[in-house]
């Protein structure tokens, strides 16, 4: 979200700019111009507009779409773009009808230009601070209960684990690493559109989930228990296993470990075994700039053990503090 934002201000700086260039050059002479520009002005709101509630009511399904390269997706653009033609249609009628009202013209092309400064400096704070400090988030699964509940609204720290160079997926001025134990943001690390994972398409949603293996670690789980690097991680506090001793059979792999451990790097293991994984996984060597994450609630938890690791470039921020609802307000460990 931060992405888009940071782009429609641009835009809004953009119009702004250029507004002050035809007022003061007097440019706009015709009913064609005039209309034309407020139109500009009217779609770039109605597209700005639509795609802020569109993705809102995404938000609420925890699918945080993030800008790649400029690619929109339909969900975004289609109804974007519908708003934006419609609310041009009748920019431009209102401009061009206007224009022969020198008092009317001068009302609508001030309004446009104070309303673009506004939007510029509003939305442009607003992204800088969500993309490099701090984002609000909400929890929507049980995945990681008990330490984070359904309905749960938290802050996360962005800039712990370094500022992020925008668009190039790297960072820069870490505080501290992402360390086993964190809890950590990040977007899905699939990139294909097209695979279902977990029973539907995960792409470039939000999730949360807790590191539990750094790179170079293995990980493996045997009848449930978390085992890394040959030992098993008992010390796990948070964890909680609502199935109790019942666990799915041991699988008859027909996978050879190479082939296994490339399988589960490019996040198709859980297409290749299906729920196997739960109880039985690995072993796997986390890869380099990587991470496994798990969630929890370990046996209601669509995480690494099914759709692979997750890149470095990915990690949004560590969870920091929830402070909604006022009886759950804490520190996230």
């Amino acid at each position: 979200m931060e992405e888009r934002l940071f782009f429609i201000g641009i835009f809004m700086a953009a119009y702004a700019y250029l507004s002050r260039y035809f007022k003061e050059n007097k440019t706009l002479d015709t009913p064609n111009k005039a209309g034309a520009w407020h139109a500009i002005f009217c779609a770039l709101a109605g597209f700005s507009i639509c795609l802020v509630m569109v993705m809102s009511m995404l938000d609420t399904r925890a699918t945080f779409i993030s800008l790649d390269v400029a690619v929109f997706s339909p969900t975004e653009l289609y109804p974007s773009l519908a708003a934006a033609l419609i609310c041009a249609i009748i920019g431009f009628w209102r401009g061009r009808s206007s224009w022969d009202k020198i008092e009317t013209r001068q009302y609508y092309l001030g309004e446009d230009l104070e309303w673009a400064d506004t939007v510029f400096s509003a939305v442009l704070l607003a992204s800088v601070l969500m993309y490099f400090v701090v984002q609000a988030f909400k929890i929507p699964s049980s995945s990681m209960e008990s330490t984070l509940l359904i309905g749960d609204h938290l802050f996360v720290n962005k800039f712990i684990y370094g500022l992020r160079v925008p668009l190039a997926g790297k960072r820069v001025f870490s505080l501290a690493p992402i360390s086993r134990g964190d809890v950590i943001v990040f977007q899905f690390p699939d990139d294909d559109m097209s695979h279902l994972h977990c029973g539907s398409v995960q792409y470039r949603k939000d999730f949360i989930k807790r590191v539990v293996g750094v790179p170079g670690d293995v990980i493996q789980v045997v009848d449930g228990q978390l085992i890394r690097n040959g030992q098993p991680v008992s010390a796990e506090s948070y964890a909680q296993y609502l199935d109790g001793r019942s666990r799915y059979p041991r699988p008859v792999d027909p996978l050879t470990p190479q082939a296994y451990q490339e399988i589960w790097s490019k996040h198709g293991l859980d297409k290749e075994l299906q729920d196997m994984e739960r109880d039985y996984f690995g072993p796997v060597t986390v890869p380099e700039h990587s991470y496994f994450a798990m969630g929890d609630n370990r046996d209601k938890s669509c995480d690494s053990r099914y759709w692979g690791p997750v890149d470095a470039k990915d990690v949004k921020g560590k969870a920091w503090f929830i402070y909604w609802p006022p009886s759950r307000m804490r520190v996230v460990r």
